[in-house]
């Protein structure tokens, strides 16, 4: 009878955890236009113990705002993740940085990360995308937007969503929504652009939070970007406690089929 239990009692556990598992992993994708379904065209779930640089370009070593940009500090754990790095370098603040530009740039679609960020002062993460067509005046956002899929500067579970236009000049336009959800200072959460030629739809673990056709839809491919960057929209660095990671899960991208 006790071996019975036994039995009956692991299958159970084993159960739950697989369940556990695929709810981890079960990506959340918006109703499809009718006649037509989503595919997964393009993805990196982080396997492995090198960083795939047949889909990202690591970025640096170069200045970005107060730190640097800096090829070491990004790179994967080993353990499903990558791992955007901030530190203090000597008398410099490095952070990590990956894009697929010339690797990989699409237009129209969802593009979903699952990514936890960082704790500390000083520094923010972002999901973003870009195109040279942003620097562009004259079509609007048409020819290429800056689209921030999300960043989170504050530590208080207060989070953005930004587009940019027309270059960053003194023709630059933009648009953008900020909002709370203190539950995404912990743990993982995901974070979801549904790109139509006609408008942005933003999402946070599946829900709704911003819509906008500002600047007129970018109709042109672009790549992605994940960053930490180093500024004081995030706080004073020197009081944080360094090293600090913005970790990724995966990140991937469906089509219309």
């Amino acid at each position: 009878m006790k071996f019975r239990r036994y039995v009956t009692l692991l299958s159970v556990a084993l159960a739950s955890g697989c369940s556990s598992l695929t709810q981890k992993n079960q990506a959340f994708l918006p109703p499809a236009p009718a006649g037509k379904e989503w595919k997964l065209i393009w993805h990196d779930e982080f396997a492995g113990e090198q960083l795939d640089e047949t889909k990202w370009n690591r970025l640096g070593d170069w200045k970005r705002r107060d730190g640097f940009w800096v090829q070491d500090d990004a790179y994967v754990n080993g353990r499903g993740s990558l791992l955007l790095r901030t530190r203090r370098d000597g008398d410099r603040y490095t952070c990590g940085a990956v894009n697929t530009r010339g690797k990989f740039e699409h237009a129209f679609g969802y593009f979903e990360a699952r990514c936890k960020m960082p704790r500390q002062p000083g520094h923010w993460s972002a999901f973003w995308m870009m195109c040279d067509g942003v620097g562009q005046v004259g079509e609007g956002g048409r020819d290429g937007t800056e689209i921030d899929i999300v960043e989170m500067p504050w530590r208080d579970g207060r989070l953005t969503c930004n587009l940019h236009w027309d270059g960053y000049g003194k023709d630059h336009k933009s648009a953008g929504y900020k909002f709370s959800l203190p539950e995404t200072t912990e743990g993982f959460h995901t974070y979801g652009l549904l790109w139509l030629p006609t408008e942005y739809v933003f999402y946070v673990d599946g829900k709704e939070v911003w819509r906008s056709d500002a600047g007129g839809v970018s109709q042109v491919p672009e790549f992605l970007k994940l960053t930490n960057e180093i500024g004081m929209w995030a706080g004073d660095i020197k009081s944080a406690q360094l090293p600090d990671y913005f970790e990724v899960d995966y990140v991937r991208v469906y089509d219309f089929k």
